[in-house]
């Protein structure tokens, strides 16, 4: 009389399409048919432009020397202090020429032309004073002496004193000359310094684009090669994102679901006895006297 008591259920569904738009769904369907067809394959002219591409990339020039050599320079400064040496020599010249030598002062009061002028001055000045005491007789006298030696002083003062000043002047246009001709030198150089410094970070910068160029042929080719695999994947996609919303958005669903229960002994026993319970009489039953 014991047991246990059971229940299984079992559940189905279908997919009716949705009437009004069966017509529209089946065009759909009916074209989206055409196209799977082609979908997953590259049609001969899309493949004709791959292979393009890829001939493109394997004919590419051999540009890797150009690409070293122009790194390498660029990492050495790429010329930019070539001249240096000619500009330090131009300095260098200027500065040990008569310029730098008038820059220093050596050349005041040491001016060869001026002396012979001197001299031919003071011949005449001499000649001259020594004809008038001669022609008053008193030539060769300390006053003779003396007049000529005044009068030479007198006039080459005047002359000595303006070359002086005129030396002078030119000492010190020479210095400021040399010194601005230092300053543009050293402005050269610190210009090339700077452009080597330039070229220099160029040249790390050419590095990486170097690379670049050289994997530019090879990176092109894996590219095309993996269109091939894409635009078709791509294709296939795109029509399974688009027959997936048509299958879950229309249709109507119908679900039937049917319970079986399975009871213990016990229960059978205790249903039969409220049958029988309810059969018999409810008042004494007589079986006479």
């Amino acid at each position: 009389m014991g047991g246990k008591s059971s229940s299984s259920t079992t559940q189905s569904s279908s997919l009716t399409p949705y009437a009004p738009a069966s017509g529209a769904m089946n065009g759909l369907l009916n074209g989206i048919n055409n196209l799977s067809g082609s979908a997953g394959t590259l049609s001969p002219d899309m493949s004709a432009v791959l292979d393009k591409v890829i001939s493109n990339s394997n004919n590419q020039p051999n540009y890797n020397p150009q690409i070293s050599s122009g790194t390498l320079g660029l990492l050495n400064g790429g010329g930019a202090q070539s001249n240096d040496a000619a500009i330090k020599s131009n300095l260098g010249m200027l500065s040990g020429g008569i310029i730098g030598q008038t820059a220093t002062g050596a050349n005041i009061g040491n001016n060869t032309a001026l002396q012979k002028q001197l001299d031919t001055m003071g011949a005449d000045i001499s000649n001259n004073i020594n004809s008038a005491w001669a022609a008053a007789g008193r030539d060769g006298s300390p006053g003779n002496a003396q007049a000529v030696a005044r009068g030479v002083a007198q006039a080459q003062a005047p002359v000595i004193a303006a070359q002086y000043n005129t030396d002078t002047t030119n000492a010190l246009n020479a210095a400021g000359t040399v010194y601005n001709a230092g300053n543009t030198t050293y402005g050269l150089l610190n210009g090339t310094q700077a452009a080597a410094n330039s070229n220099f970070t160029n040249g790390i910068g050419a590095v990486s684009a170097g690379l670049q160029a050289e994997n530019a042929a090879p990176t092109a080719a894996i590219n095309a090669m993996a269109q091939r695999f894409n635009i078709p994947a791509s294709q296939l996609t795109t029509l399974l994102g688009a027959v997936s919303p048509v299958a879950a958005q229309f249709g109507t669903t119908n679900a039937q679901s049917d319970t079986e229960n399975q009871m213990s002994g016990a229960q059978q026993f205790a249903l039969l006895a409220n049958g029988f319970s309810s059969l018999w009489p409810k008042t004494p039953i007589s079986f006479g006297s």
